[in-house]
């Protein structure tokens, strides 16, 4: 037998996909519009500083698709295969553990390798330009590659101990969490109770970020050691990731019977989440009476009490805030930085939400036996929308509660008079745009449920569509208002500004919320009949035949 086989034929296979080379084009392509934006942002700056200012945010923005690479690439790679039951029939062979997690990193890895690895040309310009040393170019590059590799792994780890893509996906994020900021918390927490002057640099060591400031030059000839023993910390712990998964998946494939303690805590779980008997016979039947599909998709009652909770711990944060620093707590930054983590947080949990109940029925087969029912369209449509509504309707209109106090409680002597019509008018815009996203939200999110291979490709091209796109086209109206600003010296009103963001993103929502509902009247059946819709090419689509997306 060939040396890790499964690796060899999983490289075949993604190097025949179209998304290999689309991606790897694609991140380039990003990488020299942002380069390109800087150049013309700072076009009066020195050489040195627009290396140094290139520099950073490129390597900035690579840290955080590398620590983000775990989620989107790896997390879900053998769970699928367990709730398939194809990862079964690769330990049939004489297969080892670390052929099958070598070969499935290997391939879920590629589009991020290939990812980083079209940033790196682009890296060397800082170089010429100037403010940038070849050792410090060298030691960023070091800390990129660990910070991929521990996020592959740790993404591998998780996909090997859990069945379910939102549990592996969870530790996944919570572990990466707790290495980059957790541990430097904790250190910092440590040396707040202890009375030190510094925290110990032992609570760093296993975080990418705490690399990438000693990878400067600035911090590395001060402390060279303290560099090398994280960049060996994060790499020892990427290869303790893979070997555990290694160890645990050719182990956890198999459907066991449960014990009695595993059943009594899962009896304790499904009573606390679903309710008792009679409880749960209560509430199907009032689901039943509004909509069938609404109580498929609301069976787990805890799903609005989560939102609750997660809302609450951010409360509890801001409360502890404003009695530590009292009057130094109430500003208007801190304003609009909290409506800032809340509208984001609620909308990038409803496009996660909008179309998993959809994408996971499809999977499994569940929405053509729907189908073969009374129910039509529009009424499992309006039921996913009532599930939809249960779970975040109360909570968003908390969160605009909040941000209309938030408005009227900033102080007037905080604003000049001139400034306050252009505060409301921005809180303003705020708040329009949250219900406004929100609608958009739940039309696409529910067609990429169908229209998407697996509920996690369904979310990320959802908050894409919606959240991404209208900032990017900002980004690019502001590049042109300063050019034409320096060329005639003349600035825009800050009117102007505002309403180029409103109405992006009204176009955004209402031209990709009516392109997603027409589909999903149209062709609801249609992709309903079959797992996944390859994507077809672009002539054919331009031509009139139908496809995926």
């Amino acid at each position: 037998m060939n040396f890790l086989p499964i690796v060899e034929r999983e490289l075949r296979v993604a190097s025949r996909r179209r998304g290999t080379y689309w991606l790897r084009s694609g991140v380039a392509l990003g990488v020299t519009a942002g380069c390109a934006w800087i150049f013309l942002v700072m076009s009066r700056a020195s050489s040195r500083e627009v290396g140094q200012v290139l520099f950073y945010a490129l390597t900035g923005g690579a840290l955080l698709y590398c620590l983000g690479a775990g989620l989107r690439s790896t997390a879900d790679c053998l769970s699928q295969e367990k709730r398939e039951g194809t990862l079964g029939l690769l330990f049939l062979t004489d297969l080892k553990g670390y052929d099958v997690v070598g070969g499935k990193l290997a391939a879920n890895s590629m589009n991020a390798c290939y990812g980083l690895l079209a940033i790196v040309p682009v890296l060397g310009l800082p170089l010429l330009l100037g403010g940038v040393t070849p050792g410090e170019f060298g030691r960023m590059a070091v800390v990129l590659v660990d910070a991929l590799f521990l996020s592959l792994s740790v993404g591998m780890f998780a996909s090997a101990i859990s069945r379910s893509w939102r549990m592996s996906s969870a530790i996944t994020f919570l572990l990466m969490l707790l290495f980059t900021a957790g541990f430097p918390a904790l250190g910092a927490w440590v040396a707040y109770v202890s009375k030190w002057n510094n925290p110990k640099f032992e609570f760093f060591l296993p975080s990418a970020g705490y690399a990438y400031e000693m990878a400067q030059d600035v911090f590395f000839k001060r402390t060279p050691m303290n560099f090398y023993w994280s960049i060996g910390t994060i790499h020892a712990l990427g290869w303790i990731f893979f070997g555990l998964a290694a160890l645990i998946a050719p182990r956890s494939w198999q459907d066991r019977p449960a014990g009695a303690r595993v059943l009594r805590w899962r009896g304790y779980w499904e009573g606390w989440s679903f309710g008792n008997s009679t409880g749960r016979q209560t509430f199907r039947e009032r689901l039943l009476d509004q909509n069938a599909f609404y109580w498929l998709a609301a069976r787990a009652r805890l799903k609005p009490a989560w939102v609750w909770g997660v809302l609450g711990v951010l409360a509890g944060g801001w409360v502890w805030g404003a009695l530590k620093f009292q009057k130094d707590w109430f500003n208007e930054v801190l304003y609009i930085l909290t409506a800032i983590i809340l509208n984001m947080l609620l909308k990038g949990w409803l496009a996660m939400e909008a179309g998993r109940q959809l994408s996971e029925d499809r999977s499994l087969g569940a929405l053509e036996l729907l189908l073969s029912t009374p129910l039509t369209v529009p009424e499992i449509l309006r039921g996913q929308r009532l599930a939809l509504q249960r779970q975040f309707f109360k909570p968003f209109i908390a969160i605009l509660v909040v941000e209309f106090t938030m408005l009227v409680a900033t102080p007037h002597d905080l604003l000049f008079s001139g400034e306050r019509t252009q505060w409301i008018a921005v809180w303003l815009a705020g708040m329009f745009m949250l219900p406004a996203d929100a609608v958009a939200l739940y039309w696409v999110g529910m067609w990429m449920g169908l229209a998407a291979k697996t509920p996690r490709l369904a979310s990320s091209s959802t908050a894409a569509r919606v959240l991404v796109l209208p900032w990017i086209g900002f980004a690019v109206f502001l590049t042109f208002a300063g050019l034409m600003s320096a060329q005639y010296r003349q600035e825009l009103s800050w009117q102007v500004y505002l309403g180029v963001w409103i109405g992006l993103g009204l176009i955004t929502d209402l031209g990709f919320g009516f392109w997603a509902r027409h589909n999903l009247l149209t062709r609801f059946r249609e992709l309903a009949a079959q797992r996944y819709q390859p994507k077809m090419m672009f002539w054919k689509r331009l031509l009139g035949k139908r496809g995926g997306i």
